[in-house]
C-alpha cells in the first residue's frame, strides 16, 4: 500500500452519489484518487461481511485513477464517467482479469477480448473497480454474498454481488443482467436504485448468453439520476449484437433531471401472484403508497392472458439455455440443482412450444397500449417482500419476468421499508424505448416520497 493511502481515505467522500462525485472531479474539487481511496476503505472493512467482489485489486484501481487525475490535469477533454469507479457483474469480458461467470468450470477464465460495454466504459473516463460476484451462470444457484443491510438475508439474484457493492457503499456504480429479475430484485432487496432498459438497448457483445431472447444488460445506482449517468454512456448499437439498433440514443440523463411539464399519472398493477406470492406487508405498503399518490395513481386490471406469461417466459429461458449452455452439459454433476434442473426441462422442449411462447410476446405487449393512453408508467411491485432470510435462495422474480418478457424497460427505487427494517423496492415501468421518461417519472417519484417523508418528520 502506498504510504499516503490511509490518510487519503476520507469516509465521508463515499456517501457522494455519482453525480456528485463527477461533478467535483470535473471542477477540481476532488481526485479520482483520493475518490477511489474512500472507496477501497470502505471494502476492506465490510468486504469480509458482504462478500460482494470475486476479483479486486485495489492497486489497479489506483492506477486507474491516478492515470485519470493526470489527464485532468493536462487540460485535455474528459469523459462523462471521468474518476467513476463501476463494478462488473462477473460474466462480462475483461482482459487480463478472470471472467469466470460464478462456475466452478470457468475457475481462471480470462477472455480474449473485453466486451463492448467495458470499451465504452473505459473510454467514458470510468475506473473499472472490480468483478462483483453472480450467481452460477446468472441463473439461480446462489453465491457467497450476503445482503448488506442484514447478512443473514438473501442480498438476490443473479446480479448479487453488484447490488451488494453499491448498497455497502464500495462503489457508486455497477452492471448486471436481468434475464427474467436480476436486477431488480437485488436492487429492491438491497435497498438501491436497479434499472433494466428496454431490451437491446445497451450491447451484450463479450457477456454471457444465458437466453439471447430476454437477456438484458441493467445497472445499479444510489438513485434514478445516478443510473441515467451509467446507463447514457452504454446505450448504444453493435453489429454483433441483434438485438441493437443504430437509432440515436436517448437524452436519458437530461431527461431524468428534468421537471415533468406535468406531474405523472401511475397505472397501478396488481401483476399475477398477488395474492398469493405478496406478502401482507407489501399489498399493505403498495396499498398505502398508492393511496397517498391520491388521483396521480389508479388501479388497472392486467388481462387474462397475462396469467401465462411466467411460464411463457420460462419457456423461451430454458429452451435458449439448453443451446447456449450445451458445453456445461459435459459435466452435469457439477452445476448446482437449479441449473441442472433448468438445463434439463429446457432439453425437453419442443420447437414448436418455444417458438409458440416466442410468438406471444407482442400478442401480451399490445395489450398494455391502453394502459399508456391513460397513464405515464405503471406502479407494481419490485418483489414479494424484503429480502428473504437465508442464503440458499435468490428470492422469488415472479413481478419481474413479465416485464423482461416484453421487453419494457423497469426500475426499482428504494422507497419502502419492512417491519423488520430491510428496504423494499417499487417497481416502474414504461413503454419500449420510453427509457428517457421513464427515469424521469422514477425520479420524481423517489424526490416526491423523500419530501413526504421529510414533512412527516418536521
Amino acid at each position: 500500500m502506498a504510504p499516503d493511502t490511509k490518510t487519503r481515505a476520507n469516509p465521508a467522500l463515499a456517501a457522494l452519489t455519482a453525480l456528485e462525485a463527477r461533478d467535483r472531479i470535473a471542477k477540481g474539487l476532488l481526485t479520482a484518487r483520493d475518490y477511489a481511496e474512500a472507496l477501497i476503505a470502505v471494502i476492506e472493512a465490510d468486504e469480509p461481511r458482504v462478500r460482494a467482489w470475486v476479483w479486486f485489486d485495489a492497486d489497479f484501481v489506483r492506477k486507474q485513477a491516478d492515470k485519470l487525475d493526470l489527464l485532468r490535469r493536462s487540460g485535455r477533454a474528459i469523459g462523462p464517467l471521468h474518476g467513476l469507479p463501476v463494478a462488473l457483474k462477473d460474466i462480462i469480458d475483461t482482459l487480463k482479469i478472470p471472467t469466470e461467470n460464478g462456475c466452478a468450470a470457468d475457475k481462471g477464465r480470462v477472455a480474449g477480448m473485453e466486451a463492448w460495454i467495458v470499451t465504452e466504459l473505459r473510454a467514458a473516463g470510468a475506473i473499472l473497480m472490480g468483478k462483483t460476484v453472480t450467481t452460477e451462470l446468472a441463473f439461480m444457484h446462489p453465491g457467497v454474498t450476503t445482503n448488506p443491510h442484514n447478512a443473514a438475508h438473501t442480498p438476490g439474484g443473479s446480479s448479487s454481488g453488484s447490488a451488494a457493492a453499491v448498497a455497502a457503499g464500495m462503489v457508486p456504480l455497477a452492471i448486471g443482467t436481468q434475464t427474467g429479475g436480476s436486477v431488480i430484485r437485488p436492487a429492491a432487496f438491497c435497498g438501491v436504485t436497479g434499472y433494466k432498459p428496454t431490451f437491446g438497448a445497451i450491447p451484450r457483445t463479450g457477456i454471457l448468453s444465458q437466453s439471447p431472447s430476454l437477456d438484458t444488460v441493467g445497472v445499479f445506482a444510489r438513485t434514478p439520476q445516478d443510473a441515467a449517468l451509467l446507463a447514457d454512456a452504454l446505450f448504444g448499437h453493435d453489429p454483433k449484437d441483434s438485438a441493437t439498433s443504430p437509432a440515436p440514443p436517448p437524452r436519458l440523463l437530461a431527461t431524468a433531471s428534468e421537471k415533468p411539464p406535468l406531474e405523472p399519472i401511475f397505472a397501478f398493477v396488481k401483476p399475477p401472484g398477488w395474492q398469493e406470492r405478496a406478502t401482507e406487508e407489501t399489498r399493505a405498503a403498495f396499498e398505502e403508497l398508492t393511496s397517498a399518490l391520491g388521483d396521480r395513481c389508479f388501479e388497472v386490471p392486467l388481462p387474462q392472458p397475462f396469467e401465462t406469461a411466467a411460464m411463457l417466459r420460462e419457456r423461451i429461458n430454458f429452451a435458449e439455455m439448453a443451446k447456449t449452455y450445451h458445453r456445461y452439459t459435459r459435466d452435469l454433476d457439477a452445476l448446482g440443482a437449479p441449473t441442472r434442473a433448468a438445463l434439463e426441462e429446457g432439453a425437453a422442449i419442443t420447437a414448436k412450444e418455444y417458438l409458440a411462447a416466442l410468438d406471444w410476446r407482442e400478442v401480451l405487449y399490445s395489450g398494455t397500449d391502453e394502459i399508456f393512453e391513460h397513464a405515464d408508467a405503471i406502479l407494481t411491485l419490485a418483489a414479494p417482500g424484503p429480502a428473504p432470510e437465508g442464503l440458499e435462495s435468490t428470492g422469488d422474480a415472479i413481478f419481474n419476468g413479465l416485464w423482461t418478457f416484453l421487453g419494457m424497460p423497469a426500475i426499482t427505487i428504494p422507497v419502502l421499508q419492512a417491519e423488520n427494517g430491510l428496504p423494499m423496492g417499487v417497481q416502474i415501468v414504461a413503454r419500449r424505448d420510453g427509457d428517457a421518461r421513464l427515469l424521469r417519472t422514477a425520479r420524481w417519484l423517489y424526490d416526491w416520497v423523500e419530501g413526504a417523508e421529510t414533512e412527516n418528520d418536521t
